[in-house]
This record gives C-alpha cells, structure tokens and sequence, in this order.
C-alpha cells in the first residue's frame, strides 16, 4: 500500500511539471489527485497565479485548504488544463473513471479542458477495459426499472452503498456499477446506456487525455496521445 502511494505521488508531481502561471487548472477527485492538489498548492505559495475548477466538493475543500484560489466552472472562460486520476486505461488511451463518484463533473471538466492528464500507478494500465466496473451516475427517480433493464442485458448493476446508504453524488444522484462477466466493450456499452432515461453519464472516457503519467517501481513514464498533442501544448 505505501509503494502504491508514493508511485501515485510521484505521478502527480510529475504532472504538475506542466502548470504554468496564469492557468486555470481543473482538479481531479482521489486518492491520486490528492497529491496533485497539494503540490499545486505548494506552487501558489511560492507565487504561481492559478485559478481552479474542482471536479467535486472534497477536492474544492481540499484546494481551499491548500490555499488555491477555486472559481465556478460557469464563470471561468477556459479550463487550460486538467490533472485526474483513473481507474483503468487500455493502450488507446480509453479510460473509466468514477471510482470516487464525480464522473460527471469529471467529464464536464475534461471535455472543455484544452489538455488533459491523467496520473495513476502502473496497476491502472490495462490491455483491455472491463475489471474494474462501469460506474453509472443515474437519478434516484426510477433507478429500479433502469437496473432491472442493465440486468436483462446480461449484466451486473449494483447500487452504489455508503454508511448502509444509497451513495450519493455531489449533483444528488445514485451511482449504479455494472459488472461484467466478460471483458466488456465499454464505448458500446456506454452508448446505450446513455440512451436511457434516467441515466445522466457513465465512467467511460473516451481518448481525451493529451498524456498519462504512469509510475511504478522503476520510475515515472510519460505517454502522449499523438491525437490530442498539437503545435505549441505545453
């Protein structure tokens, strides 16, 4: 366990080897990001002018805390970059998140960000999506007749519990993750999902990240995705 922390720390700061000043800096949920969080702050107080957007309330208070100026995502005209954990990536940079629960302020955030990075340990790197479960952020008006449709797919949906309550997301919401008895295809999966009413978004992330930072016991390793990289990113 200590190993796997110090790896998601040395990912984080990697990471934040790539803020510069006068960025407005989006903020992942977790146990990685948490890292990253804390060294941004360190960059403030040493007189680097940011500005934050959080994926969730815990890393808002957490920013606040380490002294990071954190605005509204609706008043900010841009998001330069945004720094996350993930729970699985495959080779083609494809992503599930949501193991925290802020899929959907995580998404949001990533999708109108003009980079993206995603910091992790080297178990998170998978040949193919599908251990770790789909997490469903999905209302709680109806959320039975949504999972018993999930189940007659031949899938798995298990209603997300904390302190033997229905778990809650910061917009309100259940999550349902969705296991699978196969290695899933998690895009078409999605897909359908979001097709439903009542489901308001998946953990599946497309390829939007620019890099990974990946660590492991023999350091830390960067990976860009050449389709998202472009003239003159950080």
């Amino acid at each position: 366990m200590r190993m796997q922390q110090e790896q998601k720390q040395a990912a984080a700061l990697k990471a934040a080897e790539y803020i510069r000043d006068n960025m407005i800096l989006g903020l992942g949920t977790g146990s990685t990001a948490y890292y990253l969080i804390r060294r941004a702050g360190e960059l403030v107080k040493e007189g680097m002018r940011l500005k934050a957007v959080a994926t969730s309330r815990s890393s808002e208070k957490l920013a606040e805390e380490f002294g990071i100026p954190v605005t509204d995502i609706n008043e900010v005209p841009r998001i330069d970059l945004t720094i996350d954990g993930v729970d699985e990536i495959d080779p083609d940079f494809e992503a599930v998140k949501g193991g925290g629960g802020a899929l959907t302020r995580e998404k949001i955030t990533a999708y109108h960000s003009k980079q993206v990075i995603w910091i992790m340990d080297h178990r998170k790197q998978v040949l193919k999506l599908g251990a770790f479960p789909l997490p469903v952020e999905v209302l709680p008006f109806g959320w039975r007749f949504l999972s018993e449709k999930i189940q007659s797919l031949g899938y798995t949906p298990i209603l997300r519990i904390e302190n033997g309550q229905a778990y809650r997301t910061d917009n309100g919401n259940y999550i349902l993750d969705i296991h699978s008895p196969s290695p899933a295809g998690y895009r078409k999966l999605s897909g359908l999902l979001r097709s439903y009413p009542g489901v308001v978004e998946t953990g599946y992330f497309p390829a939007v990240c620019s890099r990974i930072i990946v660590a492991d016991s023999a350091g830390v390793r960067v990976f860009e995705n050449k389709k998202r990289i472009v003239s003159g990113d950080l």
